[in-house]
C-alpha cells in the first residue's frame, strides 16, 4: 500500500512549485557568485558596496545560505509533494528574516545602496512567507503527504 497522496494537486500548483524553484535557484546563483567573488558579482556593484558585503557577518552570511538553500530544497520537495517542504521553507522564511534584521538594523545597507535597497528584500520576504503559505495549504488540501 502506498502512502502517496491520491488527491491530485491542479495545475496552478506545479506552476507555483516550479516558479518557486526558479526564483530560489536564482537565489542560490547569487549566493554562489558572492561567495566565490565572481567578476561578474563584482561588476554589479560598486567598490563601496563591495566593501560592505565583503564586510558582512558569518552569520549574516549563514543565513543567506539557509534561506537560498532552504527556498530551493522546499521547492524541490513541493514538486516531489512532500509534507516536510513546509518545515524547510519555514526554516528558509527565518534565514530571510535574520538576513532582513542584519540589513535593516545593523548594516548601513540602505545609505550603501539607497532608497532601492528596500524593494528587493520586501520581495524576497513576500516570496518567503507565500511559499510556506503554499506549502501549508498543500498539506491541508491533501497535496502534499
Amino acid at each position: 500500500m502506498s502512502n502517496e497522496s491520491t488527491n491530485k494537486p491542479p495545475v496552478w500548483f506545479w506552476i507555483v512549485s516550479v516558479i518557486g524553484l526558479i526564483w530560489n535557484g536564482m537565489g542560490v546563483n547569487q549566493y554562489l557568485q558572492q561567495a566565490y567573488n565572481t567578476e561578474s558579482f563584482q561588476a554589479m556593484y560598486t567598490s563601496e558596496q563591495l566593501e560592505m558585503i565583503n564586510n558582512t557577518p558569518s552569520w549574516a552570511t549563514a543565513a543567506f545560505a539557509i534561506a537560498v538553500f532552504g527556498g530551493l530544497l522546499g521547492c524541490f520537495a513541493l514538486l516531489l509533494r512532500k509534507k516536510w517542504a513546509k518545515s524547510v521553507l519555514l526554516l528558509s522564511l527565518i534565514g530571510i528574516i535574520v538576513q532582513m534584521v542584519y540589513n535593516f538594523f545593523i548594516s548601513n545597507a540602505m545609505e550603501v545602496y539607497g532608497p532601492g535597497a528596500v524593494i528587493m528584500p520586501i520581495m524576497v520576504l513576500v516570496v518567503g512567507i507565500f511559499l510556506v503559505w503554499f506549502a501549508k495549504k498543500g498539506i491541508a488540501k491533501s497535496w502534499l503527504s
